[in-house]
C-alpha cells in the first residue's frame, strides 16, 4: 500500500505516458493520508502539447465515423475493466463516498458509449437554396468541422466524469485537445490518461497536463488554441471568455439551485429528493438543492420531515461503504461553509440541524428563516447546507427563483400541469425538472446555465455542435 501511495502518475503528452521533474502530493480530504503523487507539467510540456494537438488535426479529423466510434469502444472497454480501480482512486483522492464514486465511473463510461453512438450520426443537411428564384438549379449541402485544437479544464467535484463531458465529444467528432485536470484531485484523470494512450486515436491529440494556473496560461491565450471548454466557478469562467479573445468558449458554471413545493406535493418523496440533492458529495455540484421553497400550507410537516432525515446522515470516512456524506475537498472550504453558516444566524435565521465541523467534514446543516441577501441563499454555498423558506404565491415563489445572478436547474414538485408549464416559461434556468431536485441530469440531455451560470451547452450530442463549425456546400448546375 506504501509503495502505491508513493507512486508518481504520469502525465498524458501528445498520447504517450510520461513522468515530469516535479510532482504534486496529493492526499486525502478526510484523513490527509499521500494517495499519490501527480506529475507536473512546465511551460514546455504544455507547448508541445499544442504543437502536437495541432499537428494532429488534420489526422483527426480525417478518421471515418468507425474508426472514431471504435476508439471511443476502446476507452468504455478500460473503464468497464477497471472500475473499481477508478472509483476507490477517485474515493481516496476527492473524498467522494465509494458508492458515488462507483456511480461517478460509471457514468463516465456512459458518456464515452454515448460518443460511441454519436460519432456515427454525426452529419449534415441538404437545403434546397430555390425557395429564392436567383437559388434555382442549386443544392446546399451542410457539414460540421471539428474544432482543433481544443482547450478542456476541468473541476474537482466530477474529476473523471466531466473529463468525459469534454474528452468523448472532442474525439467523436474528430477534434483534438489538451486537458487541465483539477490540482485538488487529478490522479483519476491521469488513471483516464492510462486508457487514452493506447485508445489508438491519432498520436498527438489527446494530452492531459497537471499544472499550475500560470503555466497553463498558454492553454486559454494561444492564438493556435481555437475553442476553451471550462467548467468552475463562475468569477473564473467569464474571466477565462474575456481572456479567449475570437475562441469558442463554452463554460459550465456555478449556481444556487433553487426547489419549490406546490400543495399537491408528494411530501415524502419531496422530502427524500431533497435530502439526496442537497447533501451527496457534500453538497459540492452546482445544481446540489440549495434553496428549498415550500408552499406554507406543507412548511411545517415538510420541514420537520426534513430536518429529522438530515439529522440522521451518516457522515465520515469515503472509504466506508455506510458513509452517506464524507468531507469536502478541504478544511478551508469547510471552515468558509460554517464562516457563511455563522453569519445567517447572526442575521437572525436560525440553524436547524448541523453546522458543526471538524477537520474537512462539515456536518448536514439545514437554515430556516434566512433572507434573500444572505450569502447562504444569493451565493453560492458548494457545502452540505440548504436553506427553507414559506411562500404562498406561486408567481412570487418563480420570482424569487429568478432573483439570483446565477441560473442552471430548478425543482419543482407538483401535478398541476399548468403551473408546470409556467414554471418552464418563466424560470430562467437552463432546465426546469418536475417532482425531482435540481440535481437530476442524465448525461445525453443538453446539459448548461444561464445569466452567470454558463454559455453553452453539454451532453455528447450538445457538445459535438459547440465543439465544430458548421460549413455551407453550395452546387450549381449551370
Amino acid at each position: 500500500m506504501v509503495a502505491d501511495n508513493d507512486r508518481i502518475h504520469p502525465f498524458l503528452l501528445h498520447g504517450t505516458l510520461q513522468t515530469g521533474r516535479d510532482s504534486t502530493d496529493i492526499r486525502s480530504p478526510y484523513s490527509g493520508t499521500l494517495v499519490g503523487r501527480a506529475s507536473m507539467a512546465t511551460p514546455a510540456d504544455v507547448e508541445a502539447a499544442i504543437a502536437a494537438a495541432v499537428s494532429a488535426g488534420p489526422a483527426a479529423a480525417a478518421l471515418p465515423s468507425h474508426a472514431r466510434a471504435s476508439t471511443l469502444s476502446r476507452i468504455v472497454q478500460g473503464l468497464t475493466e477497471r472500475h473499481e480501480e477508478f472509483a476507490r482512486l477517485l474515493a481516496a483522492e476527492a473524498g467522494k463516498p465509494l458508492g458515488l464514486a462507483r456511480a461517478e465511473i460509471g457514468r463516465a463510461r456512459f458518456v464515452f458509449q454515448q460518443g460511441v453512438e454519436e460519432a456515427t450520426r454525426m452529419g449534415g443537411e441538404v437545403i434546397p437554396m430555390d425557395l429564392q428564384p436567383h437559388g434555382e438549379r442549386r443544392w446546399g449541402i451542410t457539414r460540421r468541422f471539428p474544432l482543433a485544437p481544443i482547450s478542456a479544464i476541468t473541476p474537482f467535484n466530477f474529476p473523471v466524469l466531466l473529463a468525459a463531458h469534454k474528452l468523448a465529444p472532442a474525439i467523436a467528432c474528430g477534434a483534438t485537445m489538451v486537458l487541465k485536470p483539477p490540482p485538488q484531485d487529478p490522479l483519476s484523470t491521469l488513471l483516464l490518461g492510462e486508457i487514452l494512450s493506447e485508445c489508438g486515436y491519432p498520436a498527438g491529440a489527446l494530452s492531459i497536463l497537471p499544472c499550475t494556473n500560470d503555466v497553463a496560461a498558454p492553454l486559454i491565450d494561444d492564438p493556435r488554441v481555437r475553442m476553451v471548454t471550462f467548467t468552475g466557478s463562475a468569477r473564473v469562467g467569464w474571466a477565462i471568455r474575456q481572456r479567449a479573445f475570437t475562441k469558442r468558449v463554452t463554460l459550465e458554471l456555478g449556481g444556487n439551485a433553487a426547489v419549490l413545493i406546490e400543495p399537491d406535493a408528494d411530501l415524502e418523496h419531496a422530502v427524500s429528493r431533497c435530502v439526496s440533492g442537497g447533501y451527496l458529495y457534500a453538497g459540492q455540484s452546482c445544481i446540489s438543492t440549495q434553496r428549498i421553497l415550500v408552499h406554507e400550507s406543507l412548511y411545517e410537516a415538510f420541514t420537520d420531515r426534513l430536518v429529522a432525515a438530515v439529522g440522521a446522515l451518516r457522515t465520515g470516512d469515503p472509504m466506508d461503504e455506510s458513509t452517506a456524506v464524507g468531507p469536502m475537498i478541504d478544511a478551508t472550504n469547510a471552515a468558509r461553509a460554517v464562516e457563511w453558516i455563522a453569519e445567517a444566524v447572526s442575521a437572525g435565521a436560525r440553524l436547524a440541524v448541523g453546522g458543526a465541523r471538524e477537520g474537512a467534514v462539515l456536518q448536514p446543516t439545514v437554515l430556516l428563516g434566512t433572507t434573500g441577501r444572505m450569502r447562504v441563499n444569493c451565493e453560492e454555498v458548494f457545502a452540505p447546507v440548504t436553506t427553507v423558506r414559506p411562500y404562498a404565491d406561486f408567481d412570487a415563489a418563480l420570482a424569487e427563483v429568478n432573483d439570483s445572478p446565477y441560473g442552471i436547474q430548478t425543482g419543482l414538485f407538483t401535478y398541476d400541469m399548468r403551473r408546470i408549464l409556467r414554471a418552464f416559461e418563466r424560470l430562467e434556468v437552463g432546465g426546469v425538472v418536475v417532482n425531482d431536485v435540481p440535481g437530476f441530469r442524465v448525461d445525453h440531455a443538453p446539459y448548461g446555465g444561464v445569466k452567470a451560470s454558463g454559455l453553452g451547452r453539454e451532453g455528447v450530442r450538445y457538445a459535438m455542435e459547440e465543439m465544430t463549425e458548421l460549413r455551407l456546400l453550395v452546387l450549381g448546375n449551370h
